[in-house]
């Protein structure tokens, strides 16, 4: 049996190799690439023999996976899954096992350190205190009091929602499903259009599916209070970006803390948001730390495993 790993997973090569080594039968036949490549034509060479593919946030589309015949399972080292065309691997009866919950606390950490950067104009502060000025015109807002609104409450939304508690917000939550918020302090859930409505700060965590396209655009938009933030640390088509800059440059957004856009880095200079006053954007690194990284290779392991014994986890299709 073949395990092609088409590309680097943030941890060393070696470190990878020892650890499938370490993890898995001594029939599986381990190729590991230390390089990324997202072309259709490289990634059929590279699986076209494999029996289980492993890769992150590239587009594996029905086209590279009609090439491999004998492919019967893909782990996704990533949380969305996008990026795979789940419809033809079901068709195929191809296994989809994703890594959820590995980058909970590295997403969630970011979240918050692009809220008080952009509350305390920490950028700005620092331009001036470089350029021998002073705090004239950055004084900041404090967090505490503030209504911290989370769209999308799963693992990482909670999380997110729970350390918006501890920093003193009122937090309002929406999710398409009832959650079970009481073991989160002043906290409560209602409707996209209430936390629209009445949020200082509202923080992204929904997956894009078609429903969440363009979640947030200019009628939504035009819900918020004026001089809101947001902070969109789940994938970029999930807001209009056109939309938010306007709303930035009219100043009826007060911020943007933006990570994710519509196409994965590098992102062109002429992106509208690179354009509108107060963001603060990084190119869709809120799941990358060293530990998360590590965490991810563990669960890639761990899902294949579990497969091999038919028992498999983290189960997309």
């Amino acid at each position: 049996m073949k395990l092609k790993i088409l590309e680097p997973l943030g941890i060393s090569q070696q470190a990878l190799l020892d650890m499938a080594k370490r993890e898995l039968p001594d029939n599986i036949e381990i190729e590991a690439y230390d390089n990324r490549q997202e072309d259709n034509q490289t990634l059929i060479e590279r699986s076209k023999d494999a029996d289980i593919v492993v890769l992150s946030n590239i587009k594996y589309s029905k086209e590279v996976i009609q090439q491999c015949p004998n492919l019967k399972m893909i782990c996704v080292a990533f949380t969305g899954v996008d990026h795979i065309d789940i419809e033809y691997c079901k068709q195929r009866n191809i296994q989809v096992c994703n890594c959820a919950g590995y980058s909970n606390e590295s997403v969630t950490e970011l979240v918050f350190g692009l809220t008080i950067s952009l509350m305390r104009n920490i950028k700005q502060c620092d331009q001036a205190v470089r350029n021998e000025g002073t705090k004239n015109g950055l004084v900041g807002k404090e967090l505490s009091g503030k209504t911290f609104g989370v769209v999308g409450c799963g693992a990482i939304g909670k999380k997110v929602a729970n350390i918006a508690s501890a920093f003193g917000c009122n937090v309002l939550i929406y999710n398409r499903s009832t959650v079970d918020v009481t073991n989160i302090d002043n906290a409560v859930q209602v409707s996209l259009e209430e936390v629209l409505e009445k949020s200082d700060i509202i923080s992204l965590h929904v997956p894009l599916t078609e429903s969440t396209k363009g979640l947030i655009s200019k009628q939504q938009i035009d819900m918020m209070k004026d001089g809101a933030i947001i902070i969109n640390t789940a994938r970029g088509p999930v807001i209009n970006q056109e939309d938010v800059a306007d709303a930035l440059k009219s100043g009826k957004l007060g911020g943007a803390g933006i990570d994710v856009f519509d196409v994965e880095p590098p992102v062109s200079k002429d992106n509208p948001l690179f354009n509108a006053p107060n963001v603060i954007a990084t190119p869709h690194v809120a799941f990358a730390t060293d530990r998360s990284m590590e965490k991810r290779a563990v669960i890639v392991f761990d899902n294949i495993v579990c497969w091999l014994h038919g028992k498999p986890q983290n189960i997309i299709c």
